[in-house]
């Protein structure tokens, strides 16, 4: 079993701040494989009838462990109430250490009204990130990386599997959609989630996506904020000061999963200009992991000048990240506008091969070129 050093590293940092870990992640992404890989943790399948009724009474349940004991609690939202579990072990039994899974966030169903504030932790499972792909799973083929995209079972084998994506959306509408949202209209919805994946890396039009999915506008945004709570979709704001030259409100759409929308754009292979902006998917997976959603942008002006990712530390600080497949692909000057309206902040050059950062002068700019390995050995 491939071991995700990254994950197992970030779950026993989250358990030195709070007793309870609460992993999402949409279905097969790996939680599952992930949880069984924990030392000396006991594994409880929540699907399991016979799980549940021994979780009924959850003072009993938690009784039978010894002090120090790591608990894994998987699809926990299929508990009649599993926030009450996780109240009564953060509060009664604070030695233990559980990671719960499931596949939507504690909000997607009503399940959870109380959120455990300040009793827990939350950690998003990302596709495959690429540098878990070179180092743990001993793949260095970007392109093959992009179009069998990152569920772990699917990368593992020699061709992307059509059949497997399609059986993924009917599980994640019949499991998740349905179950914890009540969506009822399939088709709309799943018609909806495909033009998503081809208006990837895009800006957000709610009126076109409503005609074309034949969806109300209330409803395409019920649809969009049930897609993003499933982590399906990132809305990725546009970052802006009090210029009216810049792009204000529409955000940019990203789609989970590479090999997911290679398969809706029934893509065989992966074209260089496919690959450019499907890089910019693995990126933002790496920056999810490093930072708070909100502190992620993008910028863009109304000239058509953009800078692919914008981190927001503080009103003094913004860092710029450019998404290039080769270092020689990287054109300065929309980074050079960003830079004379926010002076302040780091930038970076993000390619799928670079052994070792370095810098690049253009002009008065200063970029570091590096991989997404880098990003936080060199703080933004």
């Amino acid at each position: 079993m491939i071991r995700r050093k990254i994950w197992l590293e970030k779950i026993q940092q989250l358990w030195e701040e709070r007793s309870i870990i609460w992993l999402s992640g949409v279905r097969r992404m790996g939680k599952t494989w992930l949880g069984k890989q924990l030392e000396n943790a006991e594994y409880f399948n929540c699907d399991l009838p016979s799980v549940c009724r021994q979780m009924a009474d959850p003072e009993s349940f938690l009784t039978r462990f010894s002090k120090s004991s790591t608990l894994v609690l998987d699809e926990i939202h299929r508990l009649e109430d599993p926030c009450l579990l996780l109240k009564i072990a953060a509060d009664h039994f604070p030695e233990l250490r559980i990671l719960a899974t499931g596949s939507s966030t504690l909000q997607a169903t009503n399940k959870f009204r109380d959120a455990l504030t300040d009793r827990k932790r939350s950690l998003h499972l990302c596709p495959v990130l690429w540098q878990e792909c070179r180092n743990d799973f001993g793949i260095q083929d970007f392109h093959r990386r992009l179009l069998h995209g990152g569920f772990p079972e699917l990368l593992l084998k020699d061709q992307p599997s059509p059949d497997f994506f399609e059986d993924w959306m009917d599980g994640f509408y019949a499991r998740d959609v349905q179950e914890l949202f009540g969506i009822r209209n399939r088709t709309g919805f799943l018609k909806l989630l495909r033009l998503v994946c081809l208006r990837n890396g895009g800006q957000l039009n709610i009126t076109d996506l409503s005609k074309e999915s034949q969806l109300s506008r209330p409803t395409v945004l019920s649809h969009l904020d049930a897609l993003e709570v499933a982590h399906v979709l990132r809305r990725i704001p546009p970052y802006h000061g009090d210029s009216q030259k810049e792009i204000l409100r529409q955000p940019r759409l990203y789609t989970f999963d590479t090999g997911m929308i290679a398969h809706i754009s029934g893509w065989e292979t992966i074209r260089e200009s496919d690959a450019g902006l499907l890089w910019e998917n693995l990126i933002l997976d790496e920056l999810c992991r490093l930072f708070p959603l909100r502190k992620i942008h993008y910028w863009r002006d109304k000239s058509q000048r953009e800078v692919d990712f914008i981190i927001e530390h503080s009103e003094q600080r913004v860092d710029a990240l450019e998404a290039k497949l080769t270092p020689d692909a990287f054109e300065a000057k929309s980074l050079k506008v960003f830079r004379e309206m926010y002076p302040h902040g780091e930038n970076r050059v993000v390619c799928p091969y670079v052994k070792e950062p370095y810098l690049l002068h253009k002009g008065n700019l200063e970029v570091l070129v590096c991989g997404v390995e880098h990003l936080s050995m060199y703080p933004i």
